[in-house]
């Protein structure tokens, strides 16, 4: 009796939830108008793919004939049988954890002292450290620095001092490959983290510095840690996703420097492996099945990132 009187007090306060829900979604009506437009574009570019994807990891699907489901077969062959997807975990892990943190420190530290600057100078600054996440050829002045033959400014330089007897396939031996590769994404790493790291500086109120100086605070280190870092925790937040998320999606560089595929898969990532059974093979539920997992990853990582720095705004 107990039991049954506790149950429908439940259902009479959800029901009571969901009528004051609606009551509140009948005043606010303009509103939600106004936001239609994102929230009908977010749910086709964003949301749609990603259940679609989901659903086609389930099937065998090669665009060609109907899907047919075929359960967890997908995710049995990536992590049982595929070695090579296993290679691509293991590259794309190496990638994330070096070029992931690293980035991530120095576009924080290259803010910081850009912060510093007058203010043309800076302007000047952040262009030129921004511009390598943009360029569309910027891949082109490594593989020019690590060309494989006498002309080869890398080889060049050391053959002339004496230091190799004949040129080096940098980009084609995989015991080069991962090494060049995490120098190049280090490099294009300034992006659109070390943006908002740069608005994140330019927004904290100076006063701040002020009323801390006046409680203690004696050097720069102790202005950081006490009020710059807890004054931008939405933008170290933001910066960090960002970072982990460029880092696991790395797919083009290695690509267009080491080849597709490359030596012995010594430069294949998780990406890579995707847009090989995507887009060169159109197994497409295998595909998926590789998008679904990397989607996974990221969101365990995101959420990881998130209980480090902490609340955001708190």
């Amino acid at each position: 009796m107990q039991t049954q009187s506790f149950g429908s007090r439940y259902l009479t306060m959800r029901r009571e939830k969901i009528q004051h829900g609606l009551q509140q979604a009948k005043r606010n009506k303009v509103c939600y108008l106004f936001l239609a437009p994102y929230a009908i574009l977010f749910f086709t570019f964003f949301i749609l793919p990603i259940g679609t994807s989901i659903y086609y990891s389930f099937t065998y699907y090669n665009i060609l004939e109907p899907a047919r489901f075929i359960g967890f077969q997908n995710y049995i062959n990536l992590i049982l049988q595929d070695e090579v997807f296993l290679t691509a975990v293991k590259n794309t892990f190496v990638i994330a954890v070096i070029t992931g943190p690293v980035g991530y420190i120095l576009s924080f530290l290259f803010a910081w002292f850009i912060n510093e600057l007058p203010k043309w100078l800076r302007a000047v600054a952040v262009v030129i450290f921004y511009a390598p996440s943009i360029a569309a050829n910027a891949y082109t002045v490594f593989s020019i620095i690590f060309q494989g033959d006498a002309y080869g400014w890398f080889n060049a330089i050391l053959m002339e001092y004496g230091l190799i007897d004949a040129p080096k396939l940098w980009l084609l031996d995989p015991t080069y490959m991962m090494t060049i590769l995490i120098i190049v994404i280090l490099w294009m790493s300034m992006g659109t983290g070390f943006l908002s790291f740069v608005a994140g500086f330019q927004g904290i109120d100076r006063s701040m510095y002020e009323a801390g100086y006046v409680d203690g605070v004696r050097n720069r280190w102790q202005e950081l840690y006490h009020i710059t870092l807890p004054s931008m925790k939405p933008m170290l937040l933001f910066g960090a996703v960002m970072s982990i998320t460029s880092a696991f999606n790395v797919s083009d560089v290695p690509r267009i420097l080491c080849g597709y595929p490359s030596t012995d898969y010594a430069a294949r990532t998780v990406v890579t492996h995707l847009f090989d059974y995507g887009f060169s093979r159109f197994e497409m539920g295998y595909a998926s099945a590789i998008a679904t997992i990397l989607f996974l990853v990221m969101i365990l990582c995101k959420k990881a990132i998130a209980g480090l720095l902490g609340r955001v705004g708190t």
